[in-house]
């Protein structure tokens, strides 16, 4: 890639395949789990080589409720556990966590988690991790239209007001959404923020991923010509 192609400001992942990718290996899904976390952290760190300044992480959506209760209890721990366990790693690498989603709505100790873990990587500048946790992207639209509802008696709302009462405002809109697995859908994940995004849907499953899918997803991204509805 040549040096002045650009790169994604802001890239979404949307992360696939942990059960695949323990199934294919005869292990449980707890097992994909895990590997899928340290996929994550290989993923930061070559975003942050790269040059892209946000990746947000789609980790929990509110239609993962489904899942069997023990596997939610199990991703809750698996949650509260890393933020705790990892933070050295944020702080040495320069890494901001920040939460995303209806976050009042998880566990206490998740909520804990998550916000000591802001505190405590607030001052960071390298790169900003976005957890998306609990998190819709209809769900954070209606969020942001209530809050102003709570002190706008007008008729009509903005787009910039509600762009402005969604989770994380100062962040910039995404600029490429990408899924693992090869799936090819958008499952509800920053639908306000993904107005203009590039789209990629790459084979390898999450725990496969790494530094090569980064390099390959800037690649691609360097590739494309954004318009944002005008011409060339």
């Amino acid at each position: 890639m040549p040096e002045t192609a650009p790169v994604p400001t802001h890239l979404g992942i949307i992360m696939d395949g942990n059960g695949r990718w323990a199934k294919e290996r005869s292990l449980p899904r707890t097992a994909g789990h895990n590997e899928g976390l340290k996929a994550l952290k290989r993923v930061i760190l070559a975003a942050k080589a790269e040059g892209i300044k946000v990746v947000t992480f789609y980790a929990f959506s509110t239609e993962n409720w489904k899942r069997s209760e023990q596997e939610v209890a199990y991703l809750m721990h698996l949650i509260v556990a890393k933020l705790h366990g990892e933070l050295a790693f944020y702080n040495r690498h320069g890494i901001r966590v920040k939460g995303r989603g209806d976050l009042s709505a998880l566990p206490p100790a998740v909520q804990e988690a998550i916000a000591s873990t802001e505190e405590a990587t607030k001052g960071n500048e390298s790169i900003t991790a976005v957890i998306a946790i609990n998190y819709g992207g209809r769900d954070e639209i209606c969020r942001a239209v209530n809050r102003i509802l709570k002190t706008n008696d007008q008729k009509t709302i903005s787009e910039e007001e509600i762009r402005q009462n969604l989770d994380l405002p100062d962040l910039p809109d995404v600029d490429m959404i990408v899924r693992s697995a090869n799936e090819r859908r958008l499952s509800n994940f920053l639908l306000w923020e993904s107005a203009y995004a590039e789209l990629g849907f790459y084979e390898a499953l999450w725990p496969d991923w790494g530094a090569d899918e980064i390099q390959t997803i800037c690649r691609d991204y360097g590739q494309r010509v954004r318009k944002f509805g005008g011409v060339e």
